[in-house]
């Protein structure tokens, strides 16, 4: 067998220095064919920068077991909270860059955290999409003993005990930190920020009344909601969530010119040989094409992703430079 996949190897070099190209290249191309017939020949990591059992967590087991299912390996999903999402990703950006380990990241990560802390990677260089899997509304949660219906009620009371209100957040920088800040600009509020290590452990506190409110994502709060243990007042998007249909976006509810939605994305190491960043493609449009997966997106209030590769690339590149300025203008700084 090695015989002969040498002999094949030898005569492709042969013919391809025959049009023109140097034995180097053609060699290059071969050494990335083999890749690509091999991968994955083992386990394969999937990094995640927040605890288990929040939206990011739940979505990369999800993809953990189709991948798994359609390429007949292990694909393992690791937890690294902390740092607004960017402890995962680091380890990804400077990771083999073999396709052995994967990052689900969120627009925390890759577009937000990047302009408020300093990092030992370049998210934007390091860090090779794949694709778009899901984006979904940031909605407004409060505790249900805090006595409003509405968000004017909630502002009300927000105006009337300047700093006695606590915001919950899956970590400083991320989409639930920068919605707060933007809130209190937008509605005159002093609202304090409480910085936690993922969603599930904010949504403890805020339950437990330990913290009054929270701006989380749909993906990871939809429980919650649908069990009666925290009540939404607004989804921060531009239209209603079909799985919410009856909270009003916050335009609707009295506070127009301020939108968040969080986007999970699928990224391989810099450097990743294209064959397999195209074939993870394909398997993540495999998988979110099936209706078990999409019935799971979509219950958790989600806008399955459709975005090429370089689609993707330029999203990402287009929701960095947004973040910066809206970063730049609000004046959001990280707390000592």
């Amino acid at each position: 067998m090695t015989s002969l996949v040498r002999f094949a190897r030898s005569g492709l070099v042969a013919r391809l220095a025959a049009c023109g190209l140097p034995a180097f290249c053609a060699l290059a191309l071969t050494a990335g064919s083999a890749t690509a017939q091999t991968w994955p020949a083992k386990p394969v990591r999937i990094m995640v920068g927040a605890s288990p059992g929040g939206g990011t967590d739940v979505i990369a087991r999800m993809l953990a077991e189709k991948f798994g299912e359609s390429l007949k390996q292990s694909f393992v999903v690791e937890n690294r909270p902390g740092a607004s999402n960017t402890i995962a990703a680091d380890l990804t950006a400077k990771a083999p860059p073999d396709g052995y380990t994967l990052l689900l990241a969120t627009n925390t990560g890759q577009a937000i955290a990047p302009h408020l802390i300093k990092l030992a990677f370049d998210p934007l260089k390091d860090l090779q999409p794949v694709g778009l899997v899901v984006v979904v509304p940031n909605v407004l949660l409060v505790n249900t003993t805090v006595p409003a219906a509405s968000v004017k009620e909630l502002v009300a009371l927000m105006k009337a005990k300047p700093g006695a209100f606590r915001y919950a957040s899956s970590g400083v920088g991320s989409t639930q930190h920068l919605a707060g800040e933007a809130f209190d600009l937008l509605a005159g509020t002093q609202g304090i920020h409480i910085p936690y290590k993922g969603s599930s452990q904010a949504h403890l506190d805020v339950i437990g009344g330990q913290v009054e409110m929270m701006f989380d994502t749909t993906s990871s709060s939809m429980p919650h909601i649908r069990s009666g243990k925290l009540r939404p007042l607004a989804v921060m998007s531009a239209q209603r969530s079909a799985q919410l249909p009856e909270v009003a976006t916050l335009a609707e509810a009295g506070f127009p010119g301020f939108e968040m939605t969080t986007w999970y994305g699928l990224y391989a190491t810099a450097g990743t040989p294209r064959p397999i960043v195209d074939q993870l493609h394909a398997e993540l449009k495999r998988a979110l094409a099936t209706p078990e997966v999409q019935a799971k997106l979509t219950g958790l209030g989600g806008e399955i992703g459709t975005l090429g590769v370089e689609e993707f690339g330029d999203f990402n590149q287009a929701d960095y430079q947004r973040f910066a300025k809206l970063i730049k203008d609000a004046g959001v700084k990280v707390e000592k």
